[in-house]
């Protein structure tokens, strides 16, 4: 906790999607821990580090819309003789789906002319070298975001809603309908991946298997505020 960063994000919409609503998507009041991390990785990651949100400010009152999406209806496939597995089995094979056929539009309750501010610090593996690599990792993250670089262009929740962000000292004061202490219930924190014999995600670099659980914790925003727990504290 010693090395952090504040980055202020913004954008004109953003759709941080519950899980529990299956067939119209409807966004969470707020930006997830998890979208957070997105957006700081997109600008700056390397696979020996991992950011941890620390908190979420909500700058702009909270406002929703409606809008229509453009989705597909099917995906291609992981298993089965036409899946994605056997195709980098054999190292070819054709993979696809046809958009005309597939394409279906969806309802979504999305949120609207948005603002965060972001803090949130650096964690390094321990095979990492000694020294201070937390500074290391800042100092590039605060140099390519100054620059306004990134890796791939961060977005808000989905990629049709993109996101536009600085490099701040300090945030602007919230809203005023922003004060007092809210509750929002149970939020999606992460992903956390658990050691698992029959988990289907393979560690890249040590060959483990890893099983993916998602983590909710109990958010409340006080005074604009979201104080994000540590992800070990979550529920499945």
């Amino acid at each position: 906790m010693g090395f952090g960063v504040k980055l202020e994000v913004w954008g004109d919409l953003a759709a941080f999607n519950r899980p529990e609503m299956k067939v119209e998507r409807v966004s969470y009041d707020v930006m997830t821990p998890s979208a957070a991390r997105g957006i700081l990785e997109a600008i700056y990651w390397k696979p020996q580090m991992r950011w941890v949100v620390d908190e979420i400010r909500v700058i702009n009152p909270i406002r929703f819309t409606h809008v229509r999406r453009n989705e597909i209806s099917t995906k291609i496939p992981l298993k089965g003789s036409t899946g994605a597995g056997t195709a980098m089995r054999a190292g070819s094979g054709r993979l696809g789906v046809s958009i005309q056929e597939v394409r279906q539009q969806r309802a979504a309750m999305v949120l609207r002319d948005v603002r965060y501010g972001i803090s949130a610090h650096v964690e390094v593996s321990a095979d990492e070298s000694p020294g201070s690599p937390e500074a290391k990792h800042l100092e590039m993250f605060k140099r390519r975001a100054s620059r306004g670089q990134f890796f791939h262009h961060p977005y808000l929740g989905v990629r049709e809603f993109p996101a536009y962000f600085r490099l701040v000292e300090a945030f602007p004061p919230v809203h005023e309908e922003l004060s007092g202490d809210v509750s929002l219930g149970f939020m999606l924190h992460d992903i956390e991946y658990v050691e698992s014999p029959d988990g289907s995600v393979v560690e890249s670099h040590r060959g483990r298997r890893l099983e993916a659980v998602p983590r909710f914790f109990q958010a409340t925003m006080r005074d604009g505020v979201i104080r994000i727990p540590p992800l070990s504290e979550g529920r499945a």
